[in-house]
């Protein structure tokens, strides 16, 4: 995808992309009631995790404790919400994303007179993180955090904007500490920065659409503002940045700008109620400093969910979820012919257990399907693959599956010494991980062949067979299941085949067949 920006102001063009179409403030407006959840009393900043906590719908704050800023949360915590987003089903919503990266981004530069994230500007010793609504989230955290942030940067070596989504741990008035994990692109960066001895410019966007926060989980080698705006599926308009020459969306809610300064990894931050579930231990990361922020005058401050019992209802779970879907799906394509379905449960983060749905045409494909998911997705420890008969979306239909088509000795997959999550508590120390894939899949059949009586799925009977005159008739015709002697009849009841099948037994042999049809001898 080519990164196209346009090369005069839009204003100038005559050309203005739709500012507020993709903004968070249009989003929340757009839930449906049973999405979301309005809290118009004034609430302490102490109390919000709690609100949040396992809290299935969007959360809306008018009043909060931390100054005169709504805030929100909760809101890509749920795959109806993502779905939403995107104009689409739960069920579809992957398929949908695909497509639209299909497609080349559009970026169009507007004039800071026009950008609605730079209306309030304030810059050096106006800035103030903590004047921010900015809340503790878990127990043992170090500090409050600024969660539900998407960082701009750019790649010298390419030109290319990086974008990611990052945690601030507030540090002071104009300091955090930020977490560069490894491995990624930011960090890369950075490292190269501070080798030059040379502080990297960053903003982060405050208040964004779901769409930006998935464009942000991504890792792809391409200008990743570009991927935000083709992920949205409309030209995009970004802004330059009051203190530095970054591009920024321009209908973010918030910008802060700043920059990492040249000493590394120098200073404490942590602990962090982590996306896996569990704490991340205290480390030494970078430190942000801040030189401007920017915002709408109707500004809303957002939060994301991360850790925590209920995973599968935490913003970050559900869009690495959907980010992991979307990996898997690129490197399937190739592997296999026909992926039904793919899903990645966001109760483990939405990284590590992945479900897959394949038609195999071929022996071998399921045992390629699992190969294929190791390498697209490294954080993956854990592929079933079945057939396309069951929902990988169903808990129930995926324990079935693995209690009935599955042998350990035969149908286990396991691969050791593969790059590993550090985050991973079950490593116990180790560098690297092992990975096991779970072959679900019945046995393939040669052309024109049916399955066992053993491996078909029960249903209620449909009585749609040929009508016959009578039930010797039927059984002259060839054999019969029971339901088929009851359409030939066509009968509503089925027990007077059973006294038919008992006095005409007695006078003319009828038999059964391995399927257990009826049949004259």
């Amino acid at each position: 995808m080519a990164y196209v920006m346009k090369s005069e102001p839009a204003a100038a063009a005559g050309i203005l992309p739709d500012l507020e179409r993709f903004s968070l403030r249009t989003f929340l407006d757009s839930l449906p009631p049973d999405q979301v959840e309005v809290r118009p009393d004034r609430i302490e900043l102490a109390d919000l995790a709690a609100v949040l906590e396992g809290n299935p719908r969007a959360v809306r704050f008018t009043q909060t404790g931390g100054g005169n800023l709504p805030l929100c949360g909760n809101v890509a915590a749920s795959r109806a919400r993502l779905a939403h987003a995107f104009d689409t089903t739960p069920d579809a919503v992957a398929s949908a994303v695909l497509e639209r990266m299909r497609h080349p981004g559009v970026l169009i530069e507007v004039e800071r007179s026009q950008a609605p994230v730079q209306q309030v500007v304030q810059t050096g010793d106006e800035c103030d993180l903590t004047a921010l609504p900015v809340h503790l989230q878990h127990a043992l955290d170090g500090a409050p955090y600024i969660s539900a942030s998407l960082d701009f940067s750019r790649d010298p070596a390419t030109g290319w904007t990086n974008v990611g989504m990052r945690r601030l741990m507030l540090r002071g008035r104009r300091t955090a500490g930020i977490d560069l994990v490894a491995p990624s692109d930011l960090r890369a960066i950075y490292q190269g920065c501070v080798a030059r001895g040379e502080r990297m410019p960053l903003a982060f966007a405050i208040g964004s659409n779901p769409i930006d926060h998935l464009a942000g989980t991504m890792r792809l080698p391409m200008d990743e503002l570009e991927l935000v705006a083709a992920l949205r599926g409309a030209p995009m308009g970004v802004v330059k940045c009051v203190t530095n020459d970054l591009m920024v969306p321009a209908d973010a809610q918030l910008i802060i700008e700043g920059y990492l300064d040249e000493r590394g990894h120098s200073e404490p931050e942590g602990p962090y109620g982590e996306f896996l579930g569990y704490y991340g231990v205290l480390k030494r990361n970078p430190v942000f400093h801040v030189t401007a922020i920017t915002r709408r005058r109707d500004a809303v401050f957002q939060t994301a969910t991360i850790g925590g019992r209920s995973m599968a209802l935490t913003d970050t779970a559900q869009l690495c979820s959907l980010r992991t879907e979307l990996m898997v799906w690129r490197g399937l394509e190739t592997a296999v012919r026909e992926v039904a379905a793919v899903y990645v449960s966001p109760a483990t983060g939405g990284a590590f257990n992945a479900r897959v749905a394949i038609s195999q045409r071929v022996p071998g494909e399921a045992r390629n399907a699992i190969a294929a998911v190791f390498a697209s997705a490294a954080n993956i420890k854990h592929v079933f693959v079945v057939d396309p008969d069951i929902d990988v979306f169903s808990d129930e239909q995926m324990d079935w599956a693995l209690a009935t088509r599955f042998q350990a000795d035969r149908d286990l997959v396991v691969q050791s010494g593969l790059r590993a999550m550090p985050l991973d508590p079950s490593l116990d120390g180790a560098a690297v991980t092992a990975k096991a894939g779970f072959d679900l899949t019945l046995p393939l059949l040669p052309p024109g062949c049916n399955r066992p009586l053993e491996h078909r799925v029960p249903s209620p009977p449909v009585y749609d067979a040929p009508r016959h005159a009578s039930l010797d008739a039927a059984l002259a015709d060839g054999p019969k299941r029971f339901a088929e002697l009851m359409a030939a009849i066509g009968t509503r009841d089925g027990r007077e085949i059973v006294r038919w099948l008992e006095d005409t037994g007695a006078r003319r042999s009828i038999t059964r067949d391995e399927e257990g049809r009826y049949r004259f001898a």
